[in-house]
């Protein structure tokens, strides 16, 4: 273990997708081969305290919601844990390691804060830079950064929390731009956390208002009768793509009970796609990826319209779920990328990134 790498692994988080990052720090920590690598675990809970030790998972674990944890939510076996306290306090300090893998979804943790955190203490570490971590993240900026490139993407409009004021005038300006259904996001999450399909305008309203609760921007999209199309990059400047994937969600559409707890969803690996849809999703996705400076990986989502055959790319996700029935390494073990030989090469991204 003298030439091992240490691999500090971030987890948890105080956005609403803390639940979903501790499963998938658990399945990442599991499968970082240990004769590779040394392992520290940072564990930061909702409130924003941070712990360090073999036991930082158990404990944000026996605190999590458990309404919230996923199907795959595994044990996690106990161990000594020693508070670091909130950044900026009296004697907070990063534990140190050859490299950060911040395994955090949603706000304060994969839309650029921590990574600008990183980057000042100058720490290598998986994943996008600042920049791309923020546009990734905030999907109105996301779509603007889309459009900029020419990407296809669906009609849109981005609300502010304040508009809610006049509700009757917010309902009629988004009437008529969009037709229903239409789907209202807040603009800074994942998960599907605080998403809505809503078809009139009693539930476009209830839809603003529970979006309202994560974050002062959102988004609302048209709806299509679509299909759900994934697939996973990989890179830094040279970026590669997997095979797609599909997503056929338990209900209507692909919510946060779809994807964690339910169960019932099924995933396609691959899709059944023509060649040509297949190079399409696949250059689509590089593009995208480039489109917000990309760095390490990211999950590029479609709709494939199932009337028109129009492919629209949806979102980029900068740090995808690692869980164990996660689609981002489900499509590169499919496309010959094992688990454990994904993180060797985001661990290798990572310290290529820092070098240049």
């Amino acid at each position: 273990m003298t030439n091992a790498i240490t691999v500090a692994v971030v987890f948890g988080g105080q956005s609403g997708e803390h639940e979903v990052s501790l499963v998938s720090a658990h399945a990442v920590m599991s499968n970082l081969d240990p004769a590779r690598y040394q392992i520290e675990a940072i564990g930061i809970g909702k409130d924003g305290q941070w712990w360090h030790g073999p036991g930082a998972l158990a404990k944000l674990m026996a605190e999590a919601d458990p309404a919230r944890l996923p199907a795959s939510a595994a044990q996690v076996a106990a161990g000594p844990v020693h508070a670091l306290g909130r950044v900026g306090a009296p004697g907070w300090e990063l534990p140190a390691a050859d490299v950060i893998f911040p395994v955090l979804h949603g706000p304060y943790g994969e839309d650029g804060t921590i990574q600008g955190l990183l980057e000042l203490a100058g720490r290598p570490y998986v994943g996008c830079g600042v920049a791309a971590s923020a546009v990734g993240m905030d999907k109105g900026l996301m779509k603007a950064a889309f459009a900029a490139a020419g990407l296809p993407v669906l009609p849109w409009v981005l609300v502010r929390r304040s508009e809610l004021a006049d509700e009757s005038g917010l309902c009629a300006r988004l009437e008529a731009a969009l037709r229903y259904p239409m789907f209202v996001k807040p603009a800074n999450l994942g998960s599907s956390v605080g998403v809505s399909k809503v078809r009139d305008r009693a539930e476009l309203l209830a839809g603003l208002h529970e979006a309202a609760r994560y974050d002062r921007r959102l988004i609302v999209e048209q709806g299509i009768p679509a299909r759900e199309i994934e697939i996973s990059v990989l890179g830094n400047d040279e970026v590669v793509a997997s095979i797609p994937g599909e997503i056929i969600p338990a209900g209507e559409w692909y919510d946060y009970h779809a994807k964690y707890i339910d169960g019932g969803s099924q995933t396609i690996v691959p899709a059944d796609l023509s060649p040509d849809q297949i190079t399409q999703v696949q250059e689509l996705a590089m593009r995208a990826f480039q489109a917000i400076d990309g760095a390490g990986l990211a999950r590029v989502d479609f709709l494939l319209d199932r009337e028109q055959g129009t492919l629209w790319v949806n979102e980029v996700n900068t740090m995808p779920g690692f869980t164990p029935i996660s689609m981002y390494p489900k499509m590169w073990a499919a496309s010959g990328l094992s688990y454990a030989q994904l993180l060797d090469r985001l661990v290798d991204l990572a310290l290529e990134r820092a070098r240049r």
